[in-house]
């Protein structure tokens, strides 16, 4: 199957301009659920409940609207069994273990920094007149 590509396609992808689709791609991966999600699924394949328990507060509905996103834009792969219940399966496709990866690192790094924000917060608050 070929695609045809308009020349605004052919254009290099360039995230700042609104109509690049790099744009949609990464508020998928650095939204609060997507972000989320995908760092719970490089620990391993889960099914949709053990997703939504891994990912606590998400609602079936952000859980699911996250999914299709994420598997849309190829970086989560869903695998559906024909058993009864259905079972679901979702997982990283290589794509998604590399943007994981990339995003474990950051989290990783503000968890070990909190301490740091936490002080800003309140030094923030303190000039604020208090929160």
């Amino acid at each position: 199957m070929t695609i045809e590509r308009t020349p605004e396609q052919d254009l290099p992808f360039d995230v700042f301009s609104k109509a690049c689709p790099s744009r949609g791609t990464l508020e998928h991966v650095t939204g609060r659920w997507g972000a989320l999600t995908l760092g719970a699924l490089h620990e391993g394949s889960l099914r949709f409940n053990e997703l939504r328990r891994r990912v606590d507060g998400v609602s079936e509905k952000m859980l699911s609207q996250t999914l299709h996103a994420l598997e849309r834009d190829g970086l989560v792969h869903r695998e559906a069994q024909p058993t009864n219940p259905p079972r679901v399966d979702y997982e990283l496709t290589p794509l998604g273990h590399e943007v994981a990866e990339r995003l474990l690192a950051l989290i990783h790094h503000l968890q070990g920094r909190m301490d740091d924000v936490l002080a800003a917060r309140e030094r923030y608050d303190e000039m604020r007149g208090g929160r």
